[in-house]
């Protein structure tokens, strides 16, 4: 199955026709979705069983980790070890995971974070602490897809059930980090696709939202992408396809095409609110 999605379900007006969209209307129209809301803060358990019960039974959800477990966050602060902060957020995704309806934790991790043996023992951390548990892996430093490394993180990724997901982003002179589906777990594969906007993409002022993913990809973009997801969905059982380019709110607009292209048709889900006549 292909599950096409957005990053957030509340700003995509090209989707519901709505400026800001309940998670209830969202899921009338699409069978995934990516939730960020817990990379700034873990949630309470409460609001994440409310998300639940507003979706669907065949409804998933993406949901980016903490940003204290991606290394990127001052957990210190909040939690007295690593094993608390993990144990405080799986509690509280604990009516996700029970209701069946988690695709993936996703652990996106940052441009610093390169392939090195100390990174390496991290990720190993990570697998141990999310024993059993669907991980997504987002790179964004190209060192693990150079030719010195890329057996061995696909390797490491196969060993460890990972899925890598398959970036594509602008492509930084300093920092490359290819498109690459390439399939590391047989039970499920993630695309995200930030667009490919270099200079909004390295944009570090007080408007970086703005610029950051303000890309509309083009027709053909959308093909060669759309036939990617369908080569990575023959060798997986499930693929999830995540458009993340809505600094200008193109995402939607661009998931529609590629669900045209794929011939893609969603039944189940949630009733869309009927007019009064």
């Amino acid at each position: 199955m292909i599950r096409l999605g957005l990053t957030s379900f509340n700003e995509h007006d090209k989707l519901t026709g709505k400026k800001r969209s309940t998670l209830y209307e969202y899921a009338g129209y699409l069978p995934l979705v990516e939730m960020d809301t817990a990379y700034y803060g873990i949630p309470k358990q409460d609001s994440v069983r409310e998300w639940t019960k507003s979706v669907p039974e065949n409804f998933r959800f993406v949901m980016k980790v903490y940003s204290g477990i991606s290394c990127q966050g001052e957990w210190q602060q909040y939690y007295q070890s690593e094993e608390e902060m993990i144990e405080a957020f799986l509690t509280s995704m604990a009516p996700m995971i029970e209701s069946g309806k988690l695709f993936a934790f996703l652990i996106q991790f940052s441009g610093t974070f390169s392939c090195t043996k100390e990174n390496v023992q991290y990720l190993e951390k990570i697998r141990h602490w999310f024993a059993g548990f669907p991980i997504a892996i987002e790179l964004r430093n190209g060192s693990w897809y150079t030719a010195k490394y890329i057996k061995q993180t696909l390797s490491f990724m196969k060993s460890n059930e990972f899925s890598l997901v398959a970036v594509d982003e602008p492509q930084i002179p300093t920092n490359p980090v290819p498109f690459f589906p390439y399939v590391t777990n047989d039970q499920f594969s993630l695309f995200r696709f930030h667009g490919r906007n270099a200079a909004g993409w390295m944009a570090n002022d007080k408007d970086w939202r703005k610029k950051r993913t303000l890309y509309r990809y083009n027709s053909e973009e959308i093909a060669d992408l759309s036939e990617a997801v369908e080569k990575v969905a023959r060798e997986t059982k499930e693929v999830g396809v995540i458009f993340n380019n809505n600094s200008g709110g193109d995402a939607a607009g661009n998931l529609l095409e590629m669900k045209a292209a794929l011939k893609l048709e969603y039944k189940n889900l949630n009733p869309k609110q009927m007019g009064l006549f």
